[in-house]
């Protein structure tokens, strides 16, 4: 981001800065071209807090994962090893899902979860799925209607967890009755649940945790950091074209207009009949009118 690109009566974009964050470690992929999950999510948390010491916290989270891993037998049975994931993590170790204030953005950062054993059902699945990885208990997010979840193949099916609630086991007619509180006007047939329940990709988690901070910050208007999580989002490509429709007009707000007109052009020539596009055209208008100047 550089001084010649404010316009129109914008405000600084606080915490951008200038380097490319496609190359950060937030996008290192493995060799099936995921994410590696924990890197990603503290990738995110070193976005609001930049003197954040990466390797440190990562390194904690290993340790924490480790010291579960030392106390179960590698030949324990799974329902075994599960149990004890959930007591040492959620008993133990004292996380817990923050009913309070759920929308505190640090529920959503993996260095204030860690300092606070407070977080949001993403944020304390991707926890539980890095400590269940040192029991080799294959457990995996399932980016589900309303909150998040985690899931363990078994013998005979799949058990449903939600890491919300310390873990507990979630059934089928609660997990229809969640889809319905979500705005479904009919109950979910069982092949509809099976879809909703598809494990996450790597990406799929990260974007769901940049989704959810990009929702906060808006409706708190604190546009720079709404802005930084759709940006993420966009590089990520974890979600639709609206993210960068949605970045485009942030830019727009914040007086960035050049990239505004960038972004918005871009989404509708990927998306000339969205519903939105009249709107989408009337802000590339006013984005095109607002003059470039130094500051």
């Amino acid at each position: 981001m550089n001084g010649l690109e404010r316009s129109c009566g914008g405000h600084h974009l606080r915490g951008m800065n200038r380097r490319d964050t496609t190359s950060d470690a937030a996008c290192a992929t493995r060799a099936d071209g995921d994410l590696e999950l924990l890197p990603a999510a503290l990738r995110i948390a070193a976005d609001e807090y930049p003197d954040l010491d990466v390797a440190a916290t990562e390194a904690e989270i290993r340790k924490l994962a480790r010291g579960l891993a030392n106390r179960v037998d590698a030949r324990a049975p799974v329902e075994e090893k599960l149990a004890a994931l959930n007591r040492y993590l959620f008993e133990e170790q004292g996380f817990s899902g923050n009913h309070d204030d759920f929308y505190d953005p640090r529920n959503s950062y993996l260095n204030e979860v860690m300092a606070r054993r407070l977080g949001i059902p993403v944020s304390l699945a991707v926890l539980q799925i890095e400590c269940a990885r040192a029991l080799d208990l294959p457990l995996q997010g399932v980016s589900f209607p309303g909150h998040f979840l985690v899931r363990l193949p078994m013998d005979d099916g799949i058990l449903v967890l939600d890491p919300y609630h310390r873990g507990r086991p979630v059934g089928i007619d609660e997990l229809r009755l969640r889809v319905r509180s979500q705005g479904s006007e009919e109950d979910v047939d069982d092949r509809q649940l099976l879809h909703l329940l598809a494990p996450a990709s790597n990406r799929t988690i990260v974007g769901r945790m940049l989704r959810n901070l990009k929702a906060i910050y808006t409706s708190r208007e604190e546009w720079d950091k709404a802005l930084r999580c759709t940006s993420r989002l966009v590089e990520l490509g974890a979600g639709g074209i609206e993210d960068l429709r949605d970045r485009g007009l942030l830019y727009l707000r914040l007086g960035y207009a050049p990239r505004a007109a960038e972004d918005l052009s871009r989404y509708l020539q990927r998306a000339p009949l969205a519903e939105d596009a009249a709107a989408v055209r009337e802000a590339l208008i006013e984005a095109s009118r607002c003059k470039v100047r130094l500051q």
